[in-house]
């Protein structure tokens, strides 16, 4: 089994649940400037995960349609979505289903180079161009390979209630590596591996091109600071697909 269809199961909301909905919220109101966005565009959120994005996106008047692979991760999107204003699709990224096209799509959270082939990772760089309209707007958030090459914490452990989460990070072989252990009291340890492949702006800029897709703006933080390369966490493209 892959790793990503192994690792985003109920334990995933153990570990990740300290990513809270405000600052989705923030960050999804930075991205609708850069976007331009107007109310009642569609937007697809692909890898929406738990749909914390997804849900602030549709706060901000977008019609939302959800896409991810893991139904324990849908299934509590579906829970928090109450009123069921949004649409969520169970899919994978490199063959998203056929749900038309979009003003926007946003792949967020470094929820890209999950595939150890490129030409995999290539196929979700179309995908997003063939769910876009013409001149649609697309948002790819992505870690910055060189800074965290640089800034690599190798081990970090923290403790939630009585859950105990270590993480320990290497870099081998253009991939960048996460192995995540729970420990529960009275309970056999569970272990998970996340894999992400390390590209770079000029990575991005060769497939962008080969999926009819321009670069607009690179930006290394949700504060709209300018991407540089030896500085910033992040890198957010943010582009739109060629007329």
């Amino acid at each position: 089994m892959a790793w990503y269809e192994e690792s985003f199961g109920e334990d995933y909301l153990t570990v990740y649940k300290h990513r809270d909905f405000q600052g989705a919220y923030e960050e999804v109101k930075q991205m609708s400037n850069w976007l331009h966005l107007k109310k009642g565009d569609k937007v697809l959120d692909l890898c929406c995960g738990m749909g914390r994005h997804s849900m602030a996106l549709e706060e901000l008047g977008y019609q939302v349609t959800g896409v991810d692979l893991s139904e324990t991760l849908l299934n509590e999107a579906r829970k928090m979505d109450t009123s069921s204003r949004i649409q969520w699709v169970r899919g994978d990224m490199r063959r998203i289903p056929d749900i038309g096209t979009y003003d926007a799509v946003v792949n967020l959270f470094t929820s890209f180079g999950y595939f150890e082939d490129d030409e995999e990772n290539l196929l979700v760089i179309k995908e997003i161009s063939h769910h876009l309209k013409p001149k649609g707007k697309f948002i790819i958030d992505f870690l910055n390979a060189d800074y965290v090459t640089n800034n690599l914490v190798s081990y970090s452990e923290r403790i939630d209630g009585h859950v105990t989460i270590r993480e320990e990070r290497q870099i081998h072989d253009f991939f960048v590596t996460k192995k995540i252990t729970i420990l529960e009291p009275n309970q056999q340890s569970r272990t998970y591996r996340e894999q992400v492949k390390l590209y770079g702006l000029s990575d991005f800029e060769r497939m962008i091109s080969l999926a009819n897709l321009t670069i607009d703006n690179v930006y290394g933080h949700y504060s709209g600071h300018i991407y540089t390369k030896n500085e910033s966490p992040r890198m957010i493209i943010s582009g739109h697909k060629l007329a």
